[in-house]
């Protein structure tokens, strides 16, 4: 089993996104509290995402490189519709421009 998590994320990783494109796996939020209570699907729907790719940038008018402002590990929030869905492996990825991210959420 570790094998096969370590070749997904080794999938995941191969991939360099272009430009200024972000690569995110959504996070799912949990169905149930560690109690056994089911929690209805209105309350725990926020579109959020840890960013595991990022291209190097988009380039301005001068031709210099303006990096992308996400790194890996960031979780960000993302609009809720919009993105290219990718599998790799057996996990599913998006893969979104850097402008259509709506921002990073923070602990």
């Amino acid at each position: 089993m570790a094998a096969a998590a370590a070749a997904v994320v080794g999938a995941a990783k191969r991939l360099v996104p272009s430009m200024n494109r972000v690569l995110v796996e959504k996070i799912v939020p949990p169905s149930k509290t560690t109690a056994g209570i089911l929690l209805p699907e209105k309350t725990s729907k926020l579109n959020s995402a840890k960013v595991v790719a990022v291209g190097p940038g988009s380039r301005d008018k001068e031709g210099n490189v303006v990096p992308v402002s996400f790194k890996e590990g960031d979780t960000v929030l993302l609009p809720e519709y919009g993105g290219t869905q990718l599998t790799l492996g057996d996990k599913e990825y998006h893969l979104f421009r850097e402008e259509d991210i709506l921002g990073t959420l923070r602990d």
